[in-house]
């Protein structure tokens, strides 16, 4: 059972107070830092130092906020993420005005400022009541040793004063020093962890990142995993119409070309005419793989709508699918034709994985309209479960359920997977009904 004083002797306790010393240390070498941007600015402000270098101390103070989060993290058990990094744009000017005002680095430089008052406050109070609250709780023991002094009545008394005349050297009054002390140990481990939950809050509110720069770093990703993918399909696509179709059109082109050659000779026209129906063959072979290539490309069904499109997957899938989709759904807005699109091909590839990797029966697909602006979708299996996502493969590059996931949100949408073993397999997803701007 915890004490009421368990919190003194708490190591949580003690690292509270050992980080506002460690702050207090600290604080005056980052407020000097900071002044070093307007005093630099000013003195060389006729040059064009003057414009790079306060620039450089601004990006700088990145450095410091680095610090102050991993004594957070290391002190107080605070992770704090890091801001975005630095991207230097293109041009001269434009990376001197972005050094000059990066946010993260102002951010870290008002961290800086508040940090020695705060400092300076927390760890004077926290000491104060420490120092008072153990000298009062041991006042009996060192009572002796204080000085004799001269009462307003011409006595002569030993022990702390209020006034001329009222002396703690009674055992009455001895005690009541004593349990003000033990009030103020007492009150020490709440004062200290309060002062350390505000360098929380600075820490957090200052040297994270903000709302909108994640919201930028995620687009950035977004961008760059939609143009991987992009490129991912472009370089599948040349090499099936390189592997496949295009030998194929090569054989049917030799075939033709052998029938041709036979026939002017004055062959036998039976070997020419079985030449002619192999070329016949191959050339309805290529146009298969052409169509399924086109398909891949933009799915003709799409034309019709997302719930055709659908539907017409589920037929062509060797496994019993249900498709349960409102055929209003496109009729309450239309669907931006990149978030059509991504649907449908999210929907082929889970049951590209269901029929592959599930060893399901069967498998369910719910599409629904959950208001104006958002779309739900939902793919389900009867199978073994225990599908993960794989965040990279040998090359770096996300692949299976991660690759879904980082398409989807290419549209500011998201994907959440449960599989657990033995199943069943529920991958949600949630769309927007139109492309962020």
């Amino acid at each position: 059972m915890r004490t009421p004083f368990a919190a003194l002797f708490a190591r949580r306790t003690w690292r509270a107070y050992g980080y506002l010393w460690v702050m207090l240390l600290m604080a005056p070498f980052g407020l000097a830092y900071t002044l070093l941007v307007p005093a630099l600015s000013a003195g060389l402000l006729v040059t064009v130092v003057g414009l790079i270098v306060p620039g450089g101390l601004v990006l700088g103070a990145r450095g410091w906020g680095g610090t102050h989060r991993a004594l957070a993290r290391a002190m107080l058990d605070e992770p704090v993420e890091h801001p975005p990094a630095f991207v230097r744009p293109r041009g001269w000017w434009r990376a001197l005005g972005a050094r000059l005002f990066d946010p993260a680095g102002w951010r870290a430089l008002l961290f800086l400022v508040l940090a020695l008052p705060l400092s300076i406050l927390s760890l004077v109070v926290s000491t104060v009541f420490l120092a008072v609250g153990a000298g009062g709780l041991t006042y009996w023991l060192w009572l002796g040793f204080l000085p004799l002094q001269r009462a307003g009545d011409g006595t002569w008394r030993r022990g702390i004063t209020f006034g001329a005349n009222w002396f703690a050297d009674t055992p009455p009054r001895i005690a009541l020093v004593s349990l003000a002390g033990l009030a103020l140990l007492a009150l020490w481990p709440v004062l200290t962890r309060g002062f350390a939950g505000l360098f929380r809050l600075l820490v957090r509110g200052l040297l994270g990142p903000t709302a909108n720069a994640v919201r930028v770093a995620q687009l950035r990703a977004a961008r760059a995993a939609a143009v991987d993918d992009a490129d991912t399909r472009l370089r599948r696509l040349e090499r099936d119409l390189h592997d496949g179709t295009q030998a194929r059109l090569v054989a049917v082109a030799m075939q033709l070309g052998e029938a041709r050659e036979h026939l002017a000779a004055g062959g036998d026209p039976a070997l020419a005419a079985e030449l002619l129906a192999s070329a016949h063959a191959s050339s309805k072979d290529a146009l298969g793989e052409l169509r399924e290539i086109v398909r891949g490309i933009h799915p003709p069904a799409l034309d019709d709508g997302l719930v055709v499109a659908l539907e017409t997957l589920a037929a062509r899938t060797p496994l019993p699918v249900t498709v349960d989709v409102d055929p209003t759904i496109e009729a309450r807005g239309a669907l931006a034709p990149a978030v059509r699109s991504i649907a449908y091909y999210t929907v082929a590839e889970l049951l590209t994985n269901v029929v592959k990797h599930a060893g399901a029966s069967g498998a369910y697909v719910l599409l629904e309209r959950v208001d104006d602006r958002t779309l739900r979708l939902r793919v389900r299996d009867d199978g073994r479960g225990g599908a993960v996502v794989v965040t990279g493969g040998q090359d770096g590059r996300h692949t299976g359920l991660a690759g879904l996931a980082e398409r989807v949100a290419t549209v500011d949408g998201a994907l959440r997977l449960t599989s657990p073993a033995g199943g069943p397999t529920v991958v949600d997803v949630t769309l927007p009904t139109s492309t962020p701007t």
